[in-house]
């Protein structure tokens, strides 16, 4: 009787293969799903920069033709040639430089030494501090264009790199001190504790211990900050006019032959160009910004 009842419970071997099969089929479609994801928005994401690396290399006969080529028939390095002996343009990429660096490293030490008290110290109203500081990253710039562009004028700094500086850590800063302050506040109380009884003030403890643990969460911020000191347009096209001009309004100010031509070919060079450095940057540091984005995430 033992014999038939465990004869009866095993399934049909026509039953298994179906299974099987049916399994297989799932999943050779489920990845071929998603490969095709991943590939559509791989062309999504690149396929604007490709186009304008190949039209930045593209004959100026050809780069307003019908008919559409994906490869230029020959290679033409004028407008690169145009870009680079443009003296406005390299003082603009200096300038562009210089205020994204500065801004950088400001945002990152005052905005270390704010993370540092709002994840690991213990006061009154620290809650409402950080939605304050989340607030100011998703104010909208122009809001307070007039009044920034009022300071400035009254400090004297308009057409100066300060006033770029001072206009971009206002959303910069709040920027760095938002999310590092969650590293420093993801990391093991014992260290810092272990650093205290051993005879360590709180500001050594911070720059010895905490400071050097955070370097992906640094790396990860500063980066991003760079980023969008590098790419903001509205302030340093309201806060300049030559002497301190970065590179975003410099590319809009490039003119054609005629008041309504555009050199397209012109600007196209000259936002690879301005690119270039992003991308260098990204692949230089995508270790530490891989761990600056998942260390957080998990608290020690």
């Amino acid at each position: 009787m033992a014999t038939r009842a465990e004869v009866r419970t095993v399934p049909p071997q026509s039953a298994v293969q179906v299974n099987v099969q049916r399994f297989s089929v799932s999943k050779v479609v489920g990845r071929i799903l998603f490969w095709l994801l991943v590939s559509l928005i791989i062309i999504y994401t690149i396929f604007p920069f490709f186009w304008a690396v190949i039209s930045s290399i593209t004959p100026e006969s050809e780069l307003f033709s019908s008919n559409t080529r994906y490869w230029p028939s020959s290679i033409n390095w004028n407008f690169y040639q145009y870009v680079l002996e443009n003296g406005a343009f390299l003082n603009a990429l200096r300038n562009s430089v210089i205020v994204s660096v500065v801004t950088v490293l400001i945002a990152l030490a005052l905005g270390s030494l704010a993370a540092y008290a709002i994840g690991r110290m213990k006061f009154r109203g620290k809650t409402p501090i950080m939605y304050l500081i989340l607030s100011m990253t998703m104010f909208p710039q122009i809001a307070i264009l007039g009044s920034l562009y009022q300071i400035i004028s009254a400090l004297g700094l308009f057409d100066r790199l300060p006033a770029l500086i001072i206009a971009y850590l206002t959303f910069t800063l709040p920027f760095t001190v938002w999310v590092l302050a969650n590293f420093f506040r993801a990391m093991p109380a014992e260290l810092e504790e272990a650093a205290l009884v051993d005879g360590a003030t709180p500001f050594q403890a911070f720059w010895r211990i905490l400071l050097p643990l955070s370097a992906p969460g640094l790396v990860t911020t500063g980066l991003l900050a760079f980023i969008a000191a590098w790419n903001e347009f509205l302030y340093a096209l309201t806060f300049t006019q030559s002497r301190a001009r970065t590179v975003q309004p410099a590319i809009a100010s490039f003119s054609g032959n005629t008041q309504f031509d555009l050199p397209w070919g012109n600007i196209l060079a000259a936002s690879v160009l301005v690119t270039i450095p992003l991308v260098v940057l990204v692949l230089i540091f995508q270790r530490k910004i891989l761990a600056g984005l998942t260390s957080g995430a998990v608290k020690g």
